[in-house]
């Protein structure tokens, strides 16, 4: 079939599109703004990208599958309703996408993509489709000529619930994406309650404390006594987490913290029950090598390391701060400075006093305006509410070599960093200005 994406930009149904090219599809597609994404799929999978949206670009296509950014007046949607070309969201895209495929689904609030991608360099031979660039495999997606497929299963909009999961992997669970769930926490932990009960091999952490209540049959990870032995150490200059698991000896694994210990070990039981030995596991894990924009080390100098990192919620930027101290006392830099784009009104105002108590033990920190993606506009007293620290409200940062520059509203510069760690946090386009690309 020819295949038309709306919205092809994004990372997961960019993703869809790559995994349907290389099963014989003519894919094209469309977004607001070219990007590395779109320019990999125009070249790599010869797809006609059109930038921005038009009505044409739907033309001649068997089928229309649109992100879940995409709203009913977009001119593609209407012109292929008026055309009578079966329209999918996302979501329902799945349902016959991954039909016919043996998926391991890795799901949960945080660490997922980080899960994801090592069960994918664990299961070397597989598919993968992940929520975020491997380092590894250069991209979002890894084709094989077989029906095994490691899928990142996202619960934002409860997708994960049509995305055939044979085995179901959860990292944890705690509330967020709470508006599509219209803050009912009872539909939100039913429906990893069913994303769970779809599969027939479970693999859990326990300790968490939803999870550890779930009365199923399923391989149960224990972090506190299972993990032992956790070292932090440099390979050329490169940060390794060592540890023991359970009685199956040490591994080693490319990131800092107990949490990439947590994501490893949970990614290494999921490997073993579809049938990988001890021994390969091991060799396999080393392979892993990281994911774009989780604790992304873009430039190391003697003076100074800049740190692209998604973290989006107050759990994730504990965690990278908690390592961040670490990988700082390893380097000998004892300053750290943080940037941050607050990603959406929503999650914003509801974990507000988490993240002020997140970037706890941060030297300086920037904060810049909040990303939308979407939502309508609210405001926030983010300076009142970051007070305490020694702060500054910007309107985007740039980098030129090891010097990060925190620019006002007219483009003045506000702020320079130039020694220490710089970690910028955000799931926007701080990954473009951090980069020196915006």
């Amino acid at each position: 079939m020819r295949v038309h994406f709306i919205g092809i930009g994004g990372i997961g149904i960019s993703a869809l599109a790559k995994l349907m090219a290389s099963e014989g599809h003519e894919i094209s597609g469309s977004d607001i703004r070219q990007s590395e994404i779109t320019d990999e799929l125009a070249i790599k999978y010869g797809a006609k990208i059109t930038i921005p949206h038009h009505e044409d670009a739907v033309e001649g296509a068997d089928m229309v599958i649109h992100s879940a950014a995409v709203r009913k007046n977009n001119p593609e949607f209407i012109r292929a309703k008026e055309l009578g070309i079966p329209l999918y969201a996302r979501k329902e895209a799945l349902r016959f996408i991954l039909a016919d495929k043996r998926v391991y689904a890795v799901g949960g609030a945080h660490g997922k993509s980080t899960t994801s991608a090592m069960l994918a360099e664990l299961l070397s031979n597989s598919n993968a489709v992940i929520g975020a660039i491997s380092k590894s495999f250069h991209s979002n997606v890894r084709t094989a000529p077989n029906s095994e497929v490691i899928f990142e299963a996202d619960e934002s909009d409860a997708s994960f619930l049509n995305c055939n999961p044979y085995m179901a992997v959860v990292t944890n669970v705690e509330p967020e994406h709470m508006e599509y769930y219209e803050y009912d926490y009872d539909r939100f932990y039913a429906a990893y309650e069913e994303f769970l009960r779809l599969a027939e091999v479970r693999v859990i952490n326990a300790e968490d404390e939803f999870l550890g209540s779930l009365k199923l049959d399923a391989v149960k990870l224990y972090p506190s006594k299972d993990i032992k032995k956790i070292e932090y150490i440099l390979k050329d200059t490169e940060p390794v987490t060592r540890f023991e698991l359970k009685d199956l000896g040490f591994f080693e694994v490319f990131g800092l913290g107990e949490h990439i210990a947590v994501d490893a070990s949970l990614a290494i039981l999921a490997a073993m029950e579809a049938g990988l030995s001890v021994e390969e596991a091991r060799e396999n894990l080393k392979n892993y090598s990281g994911i774009k924009k989780r604790f992304d080390i873009i430039y190391k100098g003697k003076e100074c390391v800049i740190i692209d990192d998604y973290g989006h919620h107050p759990t994730e930027i504990r965690a990278t701060m908690e390592a961040l101290k670490r990988y700082g006392k390893m380097l000998g830099f004892s300053k750290i400075s943080a940037i941050w784009q607050p990603h959406k009104y929503s999650r914003t105002m509801d974990n507000l006093n988490g993240f002020v108590e997140a970037f706890a033990g941060v030297d300086e920190l920037v904060i810049l305006p909040i990303w939308a993606a979407g939502e309508v506009e609210v405001p926030i007293d983010l300076k009142g509410a970051f007070s305490g620290y020694e702060l500054t409200m910007a309107q985007r940062v740039t980098k030129d070599g090891c010097e990060v520059t925190a620019l006002g509203s007219e483009g003045e510069r506000l702020k320079t960093f130039e020694s220490g760690i710089v970690v910028a946090f955000g799931a926007g386009d701080i990954t473009y200005q951090i980069r020196g690309l915006k």
